[in-house]
């Protein structure tokens, strides 16, 4: 049966190394399945997850010049469902406001927060030249 990039097929592990694991694909060919495409998730140790002899399903990724074989057991997987985001609140910079109050001042006038802003910048000049002065600049 010849490899063809993109299919799933059914291997078994020959041999399990600290950066990933060997799958025998054929009888003639094997590939390797990265430590980052064992599974979805943080995998520290694969032993955790497989162990040598097992079956296992893999897609091939890719196939190189040398005729080295990549594989995915996570790509062969159904992708893990994914939890619902909470709605952030605010503009979710540090350091103060940039706008995420936008939506309390829809209200005001175009004058008014042109004021407001012109008060808080020349404040904020005003704390930067202290500080200045104080350095001697």
């Amino acid at each position: 049966m010849a490899v063809q990039v993109g299919s799933i097929i059914e291997g078994k592990v020959t041999a399990i190394k600290p950066f990933g694991m060997f799958v025998a694909v054929s009888e003639t060919e094997q590939g390797l399945v990265h430590i980052s495409q064992v599974a979805n998730g943080f995998v520290k140790d694969i032993n955790d997850h497989f162990t040598v002899g097992a079956q296992v399903k893999v897609k091939v990724l890719s196939i190189d010049d040398a005729g080295k074989i990549s594989l995915s057991v996570r790509a062969a997987l159904p992708a893990p469902e994914r939890p619902e985001r909470e709605e952030r609140r605010g503009g979710g910079y540090r350091g103060g406001d940039r706008g995420g109050n936008a939506r309390r001042e829809s209200g005001a006038s175009f004058e008014d927060k042109m004021k407001k802003w012109m008060k808080h910048s020349e404040e904020n000049l005003a704390t930067i030249n202290k500080k200045n002065a104080k350095r001697g600049y």
